[in-house]
């Protein structure tokens, strides 16, 4: 019985170690399975799910195809601050009133020349009372008003004038400038439209205005108006030919910088000091009372009466 009992323990022990055995073995397979399946897989999990600079990518490439322009503003601020901003080669139509001060803004870069181009639908001639003068004006970042080189700035409009055309083309902007001068910078730049001269009972009319943004020119023209390089500055090249000997440096003392040897200035002043002389003795001549003409002293004498 013992023996008997003893041989069945030994068969399940020897049972348990082969499913272990046999566990540990398809463990392994499974593993080295399942690692030979994951460099396969990577790839197409990682094609699958889209990363943020694929998208960003794509969406850079898309909103920048080149020949998209910019769809026309439809809005105009009414101060600096509120300015509705706008793009080169952008257009901008907006409904206003007759009456109200409209701003738009824009950017220019170094070596480009703007030109702001408005053109503004009047009410009905059947609603005006008057003439009406528009006015357009160009600021820098600073708020201070640009010149403009070309294009009518103010119109005046007749009561039978259906539209205005208004242009400023501004100089070119520079790419430094003295502080104290009006310069065109790179930066931005605010366009204001007003109608500073109107029969008052006009104001509030319903009026159209398109607006357009043009720039020529860039980086490259960035050059002062109406001048050009005529070398490139570049220091001239060294000659192979040995430089001749500069010469020693004369001898100085301390009384060298008193005479440095005879120019104008010294026979204006050797004149000069010439005519005061005569001025002064001339002067003494003439003031001196000469001895022999001076009138004695003397008290006067009278006749005595004997």
């Amino acid at each position: 019985m013992r023996h008997l009992m003893r041989s069945s323990m030994r068969s399940s022990r020897i049972g348990q170690a082969g499913l272990r055995t046999g566990g540990l073995r398809r463990a392994g397979l499974l593993g080295a399975a399942t690692a030979a399946l994951l460099p396969l897989s990577a790839p197409a999990a990682l094609a699958a799910s889209p990363s943020p600079s694929s998208s960003a990518s794509s969406s850079v490439s898309t909103s920048a195809s080149p020949g998209s322009a910019a769809a026309p503003a439809t809005t105009a601020g009414t101060s600096f601050l509120t300015a509705t901003k706008l793009v080169a080669g952008q257009d901008a139509t907006v409904a206003a009133s007759t009456g109200d001060y409209l701003y738009w803004a824009f950017s220019a870069s170094e070596g480009q020349t703007d030109t702001v181009q408005v053109n503004v639908s009047l009410p009905p001639t059947t609603d005006r009372h008057g003439p009406q003068t528009w006015s357009v004006e160009v600021f820098d970042g600073l708020r201070r008003r640009q010149a403009c080189t070309a294009g009518p700035q103010d119109v005046t409009a007749d009561p039978a004038t259906a539209s205005v055309r208004l242009n400023c083309t501004l100089r070119q902007v520079r790419s430094w400038a003295e502080p104290w001068s009006g310069d065109p910078l790179p930066g931005t730049y605010y366009v204001r439209l007003s109608l500073p001269d109107a029969n008052p009972q006009d104001l509030g009319l319903s009026a159209q205005v398109e607006v357009h943004i043009a720039a020529k020119g860039n980086v490259d023209n960035a050059q002062p108006e109406g001048g050009e390089f005529k070398a490139p500055l570049v220091p001239p090249a060294a000659s192979a030919a040995p430089a001749a000997p500069a010469p020693a440096p004369a001898e100085t003392h301390w009384y060298s910088d008193l005479f440095s040897g005879w120019n104008t200035r010294w026979f204006w002043t050797i004149g000069g000091a010439g005519l005061a002389a005569l001025a002064g003795i001339g002067g003494y001549t003439l003031t001196r009372h000469p001895r022999g003409h001076r009138h004695s002293a003397r008290p006067p004498q009278y006749p005595s009466h004997s």
